[in-house]
């Protein structure tokens, strides 16, 4: 079944571009699209969409706050957020708003369509060292306390699940994870998948942000 993809920009030019590279894959279909964020919404009542391509900065309603009221919902699609600038505060509030990742609207057609399968099949599509970077670019805009998280659910790991997460919100691949604590990927990916279980979180981009909102992780990579 194809992939259906829902494009939301204010930009009706760019919303053309990204139409005809999805058109041309056989795995994917734009089945909706949106000039701001509120049409996103109201088009999500009647359509079904498995993933959101968004931009933030619109009339109306912001791809941010249409990203967390999407988010929020049962069964919500997994959104992209678009940004023009890397390192841009609104990826960054996009991620905290529930996004599962953000690209640059010049990104290579190739890179895109990654991205969208990525997303698709649960993987957050920001590579670690950069999502590391925006939190730390940042990060003055999260505790600076370095005490005990307060998230309550983080009581809930175990050790080894801990330690996992801590090299997640590193910025470590779940690879390099293995390597770092000798164990196979396999085992990895499952103790990831219970990170995200336990504590309520879509992917390991969220991982990310909640360590550093908790101080398991300062600015900088280190661990709290």
């Amino acid at each position: 079944m194809a992939i259906r993809v829902m494009l939301v920009d204010d930009q009706a030019l760019l919303r053309t571009g990204f139409r005809m590279v999805l058109a041309a894959q056989p795995d994917m279909e734009v089945v909706a699209e949106a000039g701001d964020g509120a049409e996103a919404i109201e088009n999500l009542r009647a359509i079904a969409v498995d993933v959101v391509l968004m931009d933030v900065r619109m009339p109306r309603l912001d791809g941010v706050e249409a990203t967390r009221r999407i988010c929020a919902q049962p069964d919500a699609p997994k959104v992209l957020i678009l940004t023009t600038f890397d390192l841009d505060e609104y990826a960054f509030s996009g991620l905290k708003a529930g996004a599962s990742g953000f690209m640059l609207k010049d990104v290579p057609p190739g890179e895109l369509l990654a991205a969208i399968r990525s997303v698709h099949s649960g993987d957050a599509v920001v590579a670690p060292s950069t999502t590391r970077r925006l939190l730390d670019r940042f990060s003055p805009m999260l505790p600076s306390s370095t005490a005990e998280p307060q998230h309550k659910d983080v009581a809930k790991l175990t050790e080894r699940e801990r330690e996992v997460m801590l090299l997640v919100a590193q910025g470590l691949s779940n690879g390099e994870i293995a390597g770092r604590l000798v164990l196979s990927e396999a085992t990895v990916k499952t103790h990831v998948g219970r990170i995200l279980t336990k504590l309520g979180l879509r992917d390991r981009v969220q991982v990310v942000v909640l360590a550093y909102e908790t101080g398991l992780v300062r600015a900088g990579g280190g661990a709290g």
